[in-house]
């Protein structure tokens, strides 16, 4: 129940009148008056608010009030580590050719937004579950491939992480470029995984052909063995491989595909391989396929008795982690180069945080990385290991 001295007093805030007399407001302004009740002289003085229901008792004129303003919003909980998970704080993630094709939900037709992204990363463990305690200790540093990586912390089972000696993106870009395969010609040979497959097919003893972009990055394969780099924008592939390889090749690492792939099956020696572990000349088409010829393959095939397969990493994980430790051996002895593009000559500049993993993803679609792009996510101040 409203009592009548509370009806009194509001009225007596508004200036109406009580008794048939008219009151002021004690906080308006402007004027002298008396108090019906009480005939006690105040001063009244303008409105410092407006009391209008038009404007819901708002004064957007006097206090400046913007239409609209910024907040924070709790959208999702800090991940949290199950039994045999690692929570580990990214400090670098990679970026690959195939973040495309995935964002696009191509490998998974069933796949709806919204998901993670990001394949790799490496970082140092944070958090951890008691079984994974077994293994790893709060600030040991790991790298793993998994879904997930564009993210300053992700949770990881303990079973798709490695053990490294430290938080170098070196060690990052061994995780999905270096556990491709050997070739031949090596396609693309001066991107993320070009240069592993040179180094591992001089390892073997091959002779190694591998096509690039620029006089830099032929230069730049000269260093990790490439016997033969071709800059396909100054010379003639096709003419290049039919005058100085007539008996053809062996085998190819072909992630390019399209005319590519047509050039490398033309150009395959009897019983050659050729290995396709990508086309990336088709992941910016609305299909992400480019178009080869494919009515002749058959016969080209059997012709040379020559073979085409594929290659997916994530279908030889069992041989992952021996792989793994292999190629960080060959890495602390000196036997491997794992060269990595941080952004520095980008026009913008390094590769900062995770808002720069799209300006990361268009520098290498130009075409203007040498060796496997790199996003460092968390400043290295921020790390206590460095």
């Amino acid at each position: 129940r409203i009592q009548a001295a509370t009806v009194t007093a509001w009225l007596l805030l508004q200036g109406c009148a009580v008794n048939g007399k008219r009151v002021f407001s004690v906080i308006g302004g402007g004027c002298r008056g008396t108090d019906a009740l009480s005939r006690v002289h105040f001063v009244s003085r303008r409105f410092i608010i407006d009391l209008s229901y038009s404007t819901h008792f708002m004064d957007f004129k006097g206090s400046s009030i913007p239409s609209s303003m910024k907040k924070l919003v709790v959208t999702k909980l800090i991940p949290t580590p199950g039994d045999g998970d690692l929570l580990v704080r990214n400090r670098f993630v990679g970026i690959n050719a195939s973040d495309i094709n995935y964002s696009a939900v191509r490998y998974d037709p069933m796949g709806k937004p919204p998901f993670d992204a990001g394949f790799e990363g490496i970082g140092e463990v944070v958090g951890l579950g008691l079984s994974a305690s077994a293994r790893y200790t709060i600030s040991d540093t790991v790298a793993y491939f998994a879904d997930g990586a564009f993210a300053e912390y992700t949770v990881i089972p303990m079973i798709k992480t490695v053990p490294v000696p430290a938080v170098k993106p070196e060690f990052l870009s061994l995780l999905l470029s270096g556990a491709t395969g050997e070739t031949v010609l090596v396609t693309a040979a001066a991107g993320g995984t070009g240069p592993f497959a040179v180094q591992f097919a001089k390892q073997a003893g091959c002779h190694v052909v591998g096509t690039c972009s620029s006089n830099e990055k032929a230069g730049f394969l000269k260093t990790v063995g490439c016997d033969r780099p071709v800059n396909y924008t100054s010379e003639d592939l096709s003419a290049t491989l039919r005058k100085e390889y007539p008996q053809g090749l062996d085998v190819v690492y072909e992630s390019i595909g399209g005319r590519i792939f047509d050039m490398a099956v033309n150009n395959l020696a009897n019983k050659g391989r050729l290995i396709v572990i990508g086309f990336i000349s088709g992941y910016q088409m609305a299909s992400g396929v480019p178009t080869v010829k494919g009515g002749t393959l058959p016969m080209k095939l059997l012709q040379k008795s020559a073979s085409v397969r594929g290659f997916f990493l994530p279908h030889f994980l069992s041989d992952y982690k021996e792989t793994m430790g292999s190629m960080m051996q060959m890495f602390a002895k000196g036997k491997l180069v794992c060269e990595v593009d941080c952004g520095d000559m980008a026009p913008e500049g390094r590769f900062v945080g995770l808002e720069s993993v799209l300006r990361a993803v268009d520098y290498m679609y130009a075409g203007k990385n040498v060796g496997k792009v790199v996003v460092e996510v968390t400043p290295p101040s921020l790390d206590s290991k460095l």
